[in-house]
């Protein structure tokens, strides 16, 4: 099954975030933690929001052991999630944006595992993160005959 892939899914899960505003460094709340699914343009922050992206669909980039992730609730309303790997981190449930390094595997071995990058999973998902989903996405549109 493939899943249609947004515009704006691809350049969000290559976009750097939490760097300092250009415009906003000096303030409080500066760091570029925000996309507009909208603009689908560059990570911005909390005040370019309020200025640049009022009307806008925009999603909120948070930070989990030093990678990206998004909010469940903020990111199912726009795009299919299913199969992807969620967790529950500061009471909020959270998936990662793209595939995370696995240290190497301790002689645990899991029965699920991640289809593109072999990451262990809980229960029965196929995927560790968006990223890998839309790698599988696109290798299978790419296998499927015309």
């Amino acid at each position: 099954m493939t899943m249609l892939v947004p515009p704006w899914l691809e350049p969000l899960l290559n976009t750097a975030f939490f760097s300092i505003c250009r415009t906003h460094g000096d303030a409080a709340r500066s760091e570029c933690n925000m996309y507009c699914l909208d603009c689908n343009d560059n990570a911005f922050c909390f005040y370019c929001r309020s200025s640049k992206h009022k009307d806008h669909q925009v999603i909120q980039i948070r930070r989990s052991s030093y990678h990206d992730v998004v909010r469940v609730s903020e990111i199912q309303k726009v795009l299919d999630i299913s199969g992807v790997q969620t967790y529950v981190i500061n009471s909020a449930r959270v998936l990662f944006l793209n595939e995370r390094p696995q240290p190497k595997s301790t002689g645990k071995a899991s029965s699920h595992v991640c289809e593109i990058c072999g990451r262990s999973l809980l229960d029965t998902f196929r995927f560790c993160s968006l990223g890998c989903k839309v790698t599988g996405s696109n290798l299978a549109s790419s296998e499927s005959p015309n």
